[in-house]
């Protein structure tokens, strides 16, 4: 018998993966009535109006701009009452991220390019705790039934054997997900097509949901992985749980308020949840009192730095990596009895 297959079988036949399957679709079934529920279709008037309003946001943009540009300039004086800043270019409305467009007035309408992103994420957390469940539950339960022990006898290679393990665990987990992301993506679209706005779904926009998806596709791998290494080194499903829950009060609550009260530089750099963020969103401008604090310059201090995706990849590479090896090593070693 082949050994992926058997391990395919034993994957599937777990109530607790069918039962997170389950969770699956009913998180996005709710997820998706509600939406429904709560979107309809705008009339020519709800658009013509959203559309005034989007051009009236716009032209006081454009006046308040101006107003700044004449006040840098001298030539007026602007009432006491308005706020405007020492740089007109954080006004000029041309080098906004973006614009006031009619969807932003328009109530009750899902709108599909908006919400895409958000959903995505959502979509993405759910199947990364999915993802880690699934991967520390299927080695330990083995680990602790004896189950990996029966195996043995009958494909007496270890390493071959763990391997396959994950190997087959990793490659459900992709499959899944990508059909589940398919899914739930196309779900939504159809829902803004049919009872709510599609909106400007450009070349950007599915360049951008694209990379969104496959760097959360890559996370949840990184999790099933990690959950896997977890449970293979305490031998037990609950030595993946104790574990992430010990780091996230200890280090990520505890941690973080100990090294805010002693003023620590950056932080947000010993946090993995940064990373994740970061890698996620391809970027993430983090605020960093002590930049400006040391700034003795006099000029204009912004307080922020940049974490772009690369340096976050390579952190959760080695933290999953690193992981997984030791996993390998120590049942290599392990007395299994």
């Amino acid at each position: 018998m082949n050994l992926v297959r058997a391990e395919l079988e034993r994957l599937s036949a777990r109530r607790f993966v069918q039962l997170m399957i389950v969770l699956l679709v009913l998180a996005f079934g709710i997820t998706a009535a509600t939406t429904l529920a709560g979107s309809h279709q705008p009339s020519a008037q709800e658009l013509s109006s959203a559309r005034q309003q989007a051009i009236e946001a716009r032209r006081s943009m454009e006046v308040s701009y101006q107003q700044c540009l004449a006040r840098r300039d001298g030539i007026s004086t602007p009432d006491t009452q308005d706020y405007l800043p020492a740089d007109c270019s954080d006004m000029d409305p041309a080098q906004q991220d973006r614009l006031p467009i009619a969807s932003d007035y328009l109530s009750g309408v899902f709108n599909f390019a908006e919400q895409a992103k958000p959903l995505l994420f959502f979509l993405i957390a759910f199947l990364v705790l999915f993802g880690f469940l699934v991967g520390a539950s299927y080695i330990g339960a083995d680990l602790n039934s004896g189950g990996v022990v029966n195996l043995l006898l009958w494909r007496p290679r270890r390493l071959t054997v763990l391997g396959t393990k994950l190997g087959t665990l990793l490659a459900a987990m992709l499959a899944l997900a990508v059909v589940a992301s398919v899914a739930y993506l196309a779900t939504f679209w159809v829902i803004g097509q049919t009872a709510g706005l599609a909106g400007r779904l450009d070349g950007d926009f599915w360049s951008s949901l694209g990379a969104i998806h496959g760097r959360g596709l890559v996370l949840v791998l990184l999790a099933t992985a990690s959950g896997f290494a977890i449970a293979t080194l305490g031998r037990h499903t609950s030595a993946a749980l104790g574990v992430v829950a010990a780091y996230a009060v200890v280090w990520e609550l505890g941690a973080r308020l100990v090294l805010a009260i002693v003023d620590a530089r950056r932080p947000e750099q010993l946090m993995l949840s940064t990373y994740v963020g970061a890698w996620l969103s391809g970027e993430v401008r983090i605020w960093d009192s002590q930049l400006c604090r040391r700034n003795f310059s006099g000029t204009s201090c912004e307080g922020f730095y940049t974490l772009t995706w690369r340096p976050s990849l390579a952190v959760l590479l080695a933290v999953a990596g690193g992981l997984t090896v030791l996993a390998f090593a120590a049942f290599r070693r392990r007395d299994l009895n």
